[in-house]
């Protein structure tokens, strides 16, 4: 047995990705075409075989996939936070500060829940920015790899991107209804697009986090004698 308790703890979030975050997104883009097949269809007079089913079916799936999506990035940050402080003695050293991101990650997920409760345009508004602050400043705690140098091909950055995107889409969803100039279902049509093309980048730029990613036991002979630079690690 070559892991411990830590490493599987690291390899919660990429798992959970893999087994129902992915798949989820495979459901949501199929329906997401046959919504708007159906729609196209229904509105030009053509006969249509499309089940009408497939509209709620997508709202549904994409209500939860998008708190699928914003628990994932809290699992992700929370394992880069909490396993230093329980796996590194990291409490020890600063209690209050652990204990008070505890409670951030608590008030990031009780806000989600509000938002999806909420209707009124205004509380909406306030719950998805409360999600949205959240997240970003546990993002900005200083156990999180960023790869700041490299943003554009960060796993970090794009997964803050789509847990906004993903925040946004459950903030507007009874506008798109509301709407008939189709304005809001526009935005959420093009806006969920480019997240699905940022979801294919984000799996493989996951998977090349996991190869750098050493095992609890290898990271002080990898990390303090290895050259990230020159890529060589002493024979």
């Amino acid at each position: 047995m070559t892991l411990n308790l830590e490493d599987y703890y690291i390899l919660l979030h990429p798992a959970l990705a893999i087994v129902v975050g992915f798949p989820m997104l495979g459901l949501i883009a199929r329906l997401a075409w046959q919504t708007r097949q159906r729609r196209l269809k229904t509105a030009s007079g053509e006969r249509n075989a499309i089940q009408t089913s497939v509209g709620t079916e997508h709202l549904r799936l994409g209500r939860w996939f998008s708190s699928v999506v914003v628990g994932l990035s809290l699992l992700g940050l929370g394992n880069s936070i909490f396993s230093t402080m329980v796996f590194k003695g990291g409490f020890s050293k600063e209690p209050l500060r652990y204990v008070l991101l505890s409670f951030m990650f608590l008030a990031t997920i009780v806000s989600l829940i509000l938002l999806y409760q909420a209707k009124p345009k205004l509380w909406r508004g306030i719950f998805a920015t409360l999600t949205g602050m959240g997240v970003i400043i546990l993002g900005s705690q200083k156990e999180v790899f960023r790869r700041t140098n490299e943003w554009y091909i960060s796993h970090y950055y794009y997964g803050i991107v789509l847990t906004m995107l993903m925040i946004f889409s459950v903030a507007i969803v009874p506008d798109i209804y509301q709407d008939r100039k189709n304005r809001w279902r526009n935005v959420h049509i093009i806006l969920n697009t480019i997240a699905l093309v940022l979801f294919i980048v984000q799996a493989s730029l996951g998977a090349r986090d996991l190869l750098e990613i050493p095992l609890s036991w290898q990271e002080a002979f990898i990390s303090g004698k290895c050259d990230f630079v020159l890529k060589g690690c002493p024979k």
